[in-house]
């Protein structure tokens, strides 16, 4: 018999990659969407898939009851957030009651189910340890967590509002604690593809510069597509348990535009700029994953190498514009 799952956030990229992973597993995928006024946006990334979408919001408790109770899902996957770390300094209250309250409201309305096999899925973010780093500069479970943003505080209240529903009611509730992931289908606000698609306007005589943050900032990046299959091994191990997904491998933002502008045969020096509006009030200079455990115990390992993802969305970038 088929599994159903209900994905939280299903428009997003993670969430489109994450239904055809489980469509191609020949799962029943729900995903709830929030309204959009241009309703070509809120399907976008998943338009023609087979999805089955339903009208809801993780600040609406009743909307989430509903929606559950008439999919009645084996599996639930949130992936809903306010997910734009910069732009948290600019909205703290409505990304703290989303992102913490949100997930809150998920538990209770899966609670409220009443089934013992329900399992669930909880998107946490490498975001949540801040600048603390690990004496070997690897961060895991273990590592104390000092967010450095709205954003950060309030993943670090779904996290541990997941560990605590998984004890006080025996919940099969799960972290991934996932580091950063792009794709082609990432935002253009988010400074990956903002970095490519620029590098492409200015190949394409579309533009002459780009402007952006802190180029010293340093994140381990993966692939959205290596990243959704491991949020379904986390699902489906035997024991609900928190888990961190990195590459184990940091960049800078300055090497990911030397990578880009040289497949393009540009120098990154000559087009970009920095802007002080772009920096982060408080900014988080490191990110590095040890993913050991989840490879070794759950068989995951990443497919793309950070060379191949940026080619991906060069190529996607040079044949959309």
């Amino acid at each position: 018999m088929s599994k159903t799952a209900l994905i939280v956030g299903v428009a997003g990229q993670d969430g489109s990659y994450l239904s055809e992973l489980l469509l191609s597993k020949g799962y029943n995928v729900h995903g709830i969407v929030r309204r959009n006024s241009v309703s070509e946006n809120q399907d976008s990334r998943i338009r023609g898939m087979g999805i089955t979408t339903h009208y809801g919001d993780i600040l609406d408790t009743p909307s989430l009851i509903r929606i559950f109770r008439e999919v009645n899902p084996d599996e639930v996957y949130n992936l809903g957030a306010q997910s734009h770390v910069r732009i948290s300094f600019d909205i703290p209250e409505f990304t703290i009651k989303t992102n913490g309250l949100g997930v809150l409201n998920i538990l209770e309305a899966c609670r409220a189910l009443g089934n013992p096999n329900l399992k669930i899925y909880q998107a946490s973010s490498s975001e949540m340890f801040g600048n603390t780093v690990d004496d070997d500069n690897y961060q895991r479970k273990s590592t104390p967590m000092n967010p450095t943003s709205p954003y950060g505080c309030a993943k670090v209240l779904g996290y541990n509002l997941v560990r605590h529903y998984r004890t006080a009611y025996n919940m099969h509730a799960c972290n991934g604690i996932l580091f950063n992931h792009e794709s082609p289908r990432r935002g253009t606000n988010f400074v990956t593809n903002k970095i490519i698609k620029g590098a492409v306007e200015i190949k394409k005589g579309l533009r002459n510069e780009l402007a952006l943050g802190n180029l010293e900032a340093y994140r381990d990046w993966g692939h959205s597509k290596d990243y959704v299959r491991a949020m379904h091994l986390i699902l489906n191990a035997e024991k609900p348990d928190d888990w961190v997904v990195a590459t184990g491998q940091s960049r800078s933002i300055r090497d990911m535009c030397e990578v880009t502008f040289n497949l393009l045969g540009m120098d990154y020096k000559d087009y970009v700029t920095t802007d002080a509006k772009y920096m982060r009030p408080h900014e988080l200079n490191y990110l590095r994953g040890d993913s050991s455990e989840i490879r070794e115990k759950l068989g995951w390992k990443p497919e793309y190498t950070f060379e191949s993802m940026v080619g991906e969305m060069v190529n996607h970038w040079m044949e959309k514009l």
